[in-house]
């Protein structure tokens, strides 16, 4: 049975940024029940001032560190549902990862849009290096990623998560 509160946004507007210290940071909050995963809380702040954003994803309760893995190998595999926190490393097999630490964000997105998140970046990459080696590199990582999008190649994608405050939600997904 659905709680009263889900779905319903707690917001806080006005508050300290921690980089530009201005009074402009609105803070939110929304607590969700994520099928075949649980009751999630997802947090984010945004300061419009100078455009300063950061969001995390938790679990509602406790759960150990995981390592799981997936691998995308249709086009249907682009909708399986990803739970990330901002603690989490996701790899792509041979391609590159998105690391946690201070920069990294927690979401609730699906395979095709965790992709996205991974191509944006080898595509700026790619735009701004001045090494030519580096810039082929990011070129040819961004093919591989549209040949997954595209349900051409498969790829294999890894999440380790010492929370435990992520998933892959598939039949399909196998832990380490």
């Amino acid at each position: 049975m659905a709680d009263n509160n889900e779905g319903a946004v707690s917001v806080v507007h006005g508050e300290q940024c921690p980089v530009c210290s201005e009074k402009k940071l609105t803070l939110s909050e929304v607590e969700q029940d994520v099928p075949f995963f649980g009751r999630a809380f997802i947090f984010s702040m945004r300061c419009s001032c100078c455009g300063y954003r950061k969001s995390d994803v938790e679990c509602g309760e406790q759960r150990p560190k995981i390592s799981v893995a997936f691998v995308v190998s249709s086009k249907d595999d682009l909708s399986v549902r990803i739970v990330k926190s901002s603690q989490a490393t996701v790899k792509f097999e041979r391609l590159g990862s998105i690391e946690s630490g201070e920069g990294s964000d927690g979401y609730v997105t699906n395979v095709e849009g965790l992709i996205e998140r991974f191509k944006k970046v080898v595509e700026n990459t790619r735009d701004t290096e001045d090494d030519e080696e580096l810039k082929k590199k990011a070129k040819n990582i961004v093919k591989k990623l549209q040949k997954v999008l595209w349900g051409f190649e498969p790829l294999k994608i890894t999440i380790d998560d010492p929370s435990g405050n992520s998933a892959i939600i598939s039949d399909k997904t196998v832990k380490k």
